[in-house]
């Protein structure tokens, strides 16, 4: 009888911890002295991982190679979703439906109602394009020069911009983050969106009436709009605003309503943006340019020309690479056993639905604090607990709602990380500085913890429609024995 050369190890907390280490090393070390990107610090941290386990724990290269496939074939649907999302923003800005978004949100300001407007038109801009990010680098900014106009706060007006930016992102089916956050825990993208809106909306609904109540101070105070009617300006020059095109993200608002799958929703969102892009003077070769490289505006006005060039699928390699980079990290870490040692280390300190979810999004915010990124706080945190949320009979939707409620709003509070320097940059202001007003991403975590001890809106496997059978024993007429097999079928089919 032949006898295994190499025996497997179990991981020591030690030894598992020594990966993670040398990432956050890494990556702070990268960021901080050469302003390199993330990507390559997180495949020096799999490579590490995957030493360790080939020398230490007796992995072959070829099991931490199915590990890594596995952990990037979990997200494929993910993956899938945001190349057609690059074109559908490229479409849309060709077609001239963010523009005009953009055209009638802008002109929502008042002076007694600034800030509560800043949160509002970052709102829709975000969630029009998917991306926190384009909306404080763009009209985030225009706002911030209205607002010191104003007289009013730079942190206060930084804090309102992001609040709103943040919302946006976080439930736009068009953000990578809110496509991730699913793909980690095993939910779809809709049933994800429509989770979170029981304690996203309670977040966003303080927010709103915190700084509606602290604008009213500005009370009387004359806007200077000189730079919202150059912005106006701008747009009007490139684009025919139409309200009707506003009919097109409605159109694909009612489709998530009526459950049409992501993908050809989505698709079908890029054929109407394609079509409106022809109302714009465009060409079909033109079409076919904007969705794989995005659109260049040139309206001569700097900031709406950078707001406004955006989109395409190539454009989201970028996101689509490092979120492969950060699963092959979390692929070798989880198929070497690494991964689940820590988890069940801080699992110890889960007992009940409400410490799992607190562990959860303790997680999600150490490691934006540790990694800088926001990609790994959805993605490590994502993977970590997945098993455990399904052992506890929780459905996915509950874990991919914590991950999007506490990683990747908290990661504009860390200066360090990529999202926190990003807004300082943006807007001129010190993440220290705004982080105290940005309320939305402060309460988001809070809301969903204490969400889960209340025990609100928290669905169970059984509750799920979209759970696979055996959790839902009330529902089927076999025998515990019967039950008991299905279970151990999909489990070992899903290499549970």
């Amino acid at each position: 009888m032949s006898k295994d050369p190499k025996q497997k190890k179990v991981p020591s907390l030690g030894i598992s911890i020594i990966p993670v280490a040398v990432t956050v090393g890494m990556l702070a070390f990268s960021i901080i002295v050469y302003g390199a990107d993330v990507h390559i610090p997180i495949i020096i941290g799999a490579i590490v991982a995957a030493a360790i386990a080939i020398f230490t724990l007796g992995f072959t290269w070829k099991e931490i190679e199915d590990g890594i496939v596995e952990s990037i074939g979990s997200t494929m649907q993910a993956i899938l979703i945001l190349a057609i999302i690059g074109v559908l923003i490229g479409t849309w800005i060709s077609g001239g439906i963010v523009p005009t978004l953009i055209y009638y949100g802008l002109q929502v300001l008042s002076p007694t109602f600034f800030l509560a407007a800043s949160v509002i038109l970052c709102s829709i801009v975000s969630l029009a394009t998917g991306s926190s990010w384009t909306t404080a680098g763009t009209v985030g900014v225009a706002l911030i020069g209205v607002g010191q106009g104003l007289g009013i706060s730079l942190p206060l007006a930084a804090g309102a911009i992001i609040s709103g930016a943040y919302f946006g992102d976080k439930i736009s089916p068009l953000s990578d983050t809110t496509n991730l956050a699913p793909a980690m825990a095993g939910a779809s993208l809709f049933d994800h969106i429509k989770h979170m809106l029981y304690t996203t909306s309670v977040s966003y609904g303080i927010t709103f009436v915190i700084f509606l109540v602290i604008g009213l101070q500005y009370r009387g105070k004359q806007l200077d709009v000189t730079e919202i009617n150059g912005i106006l300006a701008a747009i009007e020059s490139i684009y025919t605003i139409n309200p009707i095109l506003l009919l097109i993200p409605v159109i694909v608002i009612v489709m998530v309503a009526m459950k049409v799958p992501a993908i050809p929703g989505l698709i079908i969102g890029c054929i109407l943006g394609g079509i409106a892009t022809v109302y714009q003077g465009g060409d079909f070769g033109y079409i076919l340019d904007v969705a794989n490289y995005g659109t260049v505006a040139e309206s001569g006005h700097a900031m709406v020309d950078e707001l406004l060039t955006n989109g395409g699928l190539q454009n989201m390699m970028w996101t689509i690479s490092l979120i492969m980079c950060a699963l092959t990290f979390g692929g070798v870490l989880e198929k070497t056993g690494m991964m689940a040692v820590i988890a069940n280390k801080l699992l110890g300190f889960a007992k009940s639905t409400g410490s799992l979810v607190l562990i959860t999004a303790l997680t999600c915010l150490f490691v934006n604090i540790l990694c800088g990124d926001q990609y790994l706080a959805l993605a490590l945190p994502g993977k970590m607990y997945k098993d455990t949320y399904h052992e506890r009979g929780l459905a996915p939707r509950n874990l991919s709602r914590t991950l999007e409620d506490s990683g990747t709003v908290t990661s504009a509070l860390v200066p360090w990380n990529t999202c926190g320097a990003t807004m300082s940059t943006f807007l001129g202001v010190p993440t220290l500085s705004y982080m105290f007003y940005a309320f939305f991403n402060i309460l988001s975590p809070i809301v969903t913890v204490v969400f889960a001890f209340l025990g609100i809106s928290i669905m169970t496997l059984e509750e799920d429609p979209a759970a696979p059978e055996y959790v839902r024993p009330m529902k089927l007429k076999k025998s515990p024995k019967e039950l008991m097999e299905i279970q151990e079928r999909y489990l070992k089919m899903n290499n549970i």
